[in-house]
């Protein structure tokens, strides 16, 4: 099942997206993505395996970003892959069926490809700018999505949609209106003094389209 919410970790050292990841546990999370940029191969690896142990305690899913290797080594639920990294093909090789596995798209060939390579779901986006993430593909807005998803539907193409990129609370209602099934959030969350508001908001708007 894919959540209609994907906290995706942040933290200026990997201790604090371990902090960062136990705070959003206890708030309510039910699905993290761990997002470790700029670190060494071992590095990500030790945080995965620390946030392993947090996602247990809690029961929550654990998809790692980028790594393959290290979703099967400490047994995440799964892997999400950008645009640049490994093919989804070969991830599933790896990881098996059983497993969730992610990709990153910015436009209706994208999506199409991704859908031909075996992928659970699709991170569309960016929504708006977010400074969350170097080397932006173009921005969609609204009109944007309401354009891809619109010819996704035409070419019925039912793979879960999941918005990402510079979402906040206020953007909830109109891309639930667009029709993506949830959405993938870092930085507002990351930042909330109080999460567990915007993890009940998120799933009373998107109550209905939990796949």
């Amino acid at each position: 099942m894919i959540s209609n919410l994907h906290y995706i970790s942040q933290g200026e050292t990997p201790k604090k997206h371990q902090e960062n990841i136990r705070k959003m546990c206890a708030a309510g999370a039910d699905w993290v993505q761990l997002r470790l940029k700029n670190e060494s191969y071992e590095t990500v690896l030790e945080t995965a395996k620390a946030a392993k142990k947090i996602c247990d305690e809690f029961q929550v899913k654990l998809i790692i970003n980028d790594f393959p290797e290290i979703a099967q080594k400490i047994n995440a639920s799964g892997v999400h892959l950008g645009k640049e990294d490994s093919c989804p093909l070969q991830a599933r090789k790896l990881l098996g069926s059983e497993k969730i596995i992610g990709g990153t798209a910015n436009t209706l060939e994208d999506c199409e490809c991704l859908c031909g390579k075996q992928v659970d779901y699709i991170g569309l986006g960016p929504f708006r700018f977010t400074p969350t993430k170097k080397n932006l593909s173009p921005v969609l807005g609204a009109a944007g999505y309401r354009k891809l998803l619109g010819s996704l539907r035409a070419k019925e193409i039912l793979i879960p949609v999941i918005a990402i990129g510079g979402i906040t609370p206020d953007d909830l209602q109109v891309l639930e209106e667009i029709g993506v099934n949830g959405v993938a959030i870092s930085g507002c969350l990351t930042k909330h003094p109080r999460p567990e508001i915007i993890f009940r908001r998120i799933q009373q708007q998107f109550s209905e389209k939990q796949l």
